[in-house]
């Protein structure tokens, strides 16, 4: 029996020698991996930054009254659209008509004494060649002349502010834009001084749109455009997207930056210019705006699928080398573009970087290689 065993276990390990050799040619014959890969390229794109804001309108008009007087009426349909200079309210004129009446008639008093002032000077200056008349009495008539015609001044001026006073009993739009309710009805006392102003006019078309950006971003930004790693868009465009998730199908600039930062929120002020012909925005609406901030002329973009990170967030890819052999490349991502990661440092143009089938090879591998399928 033992015999037996003893033969038995030594015909097993023939076996299992023999065969050996031949599943190890087998893997030796496998052949490399087929993997999807992209070639780098350096392309010029547009970056973006997404950032919230209010809308607000280009123009404000407070209407208020120049002249103390009692409203007779309002001469505007509330939530309509008025011109410049067009009556919104009419003030009662009628004290103002009768101060201009009498104005006016200081000054035709006032011509009528200097008409007489100046016959009897003309006529002094003939009598005084004569002895009839002293120097001095020609000099007062002269004198007296003169004051007549200061007070011809002053009695035309008198006419101009009565005149003035008259024109503001109509309160006019100083701008064409689009008017709220009114703050008074008929009948209401109203003063120049007021602080309660009579209605609101806002221009809206176009319309500002004030976006707020942390100033850590804004630095980081000027770093990058002073180094030259970004050239600065020479007309930044913005984009928005309203409070609903719809697209506004009209695009704006970019027209200033705040110097100051808030010290309650630490960020700076982007103020934005929006066409808006038909009103689709109103002041005050929440909305998030996409603004072109700069321009790299050589970025290198590549699919997020192909990024892997570690523990740490560290990224890396996956590329095939000269010998078509897996290598990993660590690599520096800046922002998302759609979805692609920005890389600024780790790969260049030529550079093949695998995309499909990264689970089934390990760096140091050979593959073969064909264009991914989506990239």
């Amino acid at each position: 029996m033992g015999q037996h065993r003893s033969a038995v276990l030594a015909l097993a390990l023939a076996t299992l020698m023999g065969c050996s050799p031949a599943k190890q040619e087998a893997k030796a014959a496998r052949p490399p991996q087929q993997v999807g890969v992209m070639t780098v390229k350096a392309q010029p794109i547009d970056l973006t930054t997404e950032l919230p804001g209010r809308t607000s309108a280009f123009l404000e008009a407070q209407i208020r009254p120049q002249i103390d007087g009692v409203i007779q009426k309002r001469l505007f349909t509330e939530g309509g659209t008025v011109q410049a200079g067009q009556p919104l309210y009419q003030i009662d004129p009628a004290p103002f008509e009768a101060a201009l009446a009498s104005a006016k008639a200081s000054l035709a008093r006032a011509q009528a004494s200097a008409h007489s002032k100046e016959l009897t000077f003309k006529r002094y200056q003939n009598l005084v060649k004569t002895h009839y008349v002293s120097q001095q009495d020609l000099d007062d008539a002269e004198a007296a002349y003169k004051l007549a015609l200061a007070d011809i001044k002053v009695a035309e001026a008198a006419v101009k502010t009565s005149e003035i006073n008259l024109g503001y009993t109509q309160v006019k739009s100083p701008i064409t834009g689009h008017i709220g309710k009114s703050f008074v009805t008929a009948g209401a006392l109203v003063t120049k001084n007021q602080d309660q102003a009579l209605a609101l006019v806002q221009q809206l078309d176009p319309i500002y749109v004030d976006l707020t950006q942390s100033s850590a971003e804004l630095l980081a930004l000027k770093a990058k455009l002073a180094k030259g790693d970004l050239q600065r868009a020479p007309q930044a465009k913005v984009t928005l997207t309203l409070e609903d998730g719809s697209t506004y199908d009209q695009t704006g600039t970019l027209e200033f930056s705040e110097v100051n930062v808030d010290e309650g929120t630490g960020s700076v002020t982007l103020r934005a210019l929006f066409p808006n012909p038909d009103g689709k925005l109103l002041p005050g609406m929440f909305v998030r705006a996409q603004a072109v901030t700069g321009t790299d002329d050589k970025a290198i973009l590549v699919p997020q699928k192909g990024v892997s990170r570690n523990a740490k967030g560290e990224a890396s890819v996956l590329v095939v080398d000269a010998a078509n052999k897996v290598e990993a490349r660590p690599v520096v991502t800046e922002e998302a573009v759609g979805n692609q990661w920005r890389v600024t440092s780790g790969l260049k143009a030529g550079d093949k970087v695998i995309l499909d089938g990264l689970q089934k090879v390990r760096p140091g591998a050979p593959v073969t290689t064909v264009e991914a399928s989506d990239h």
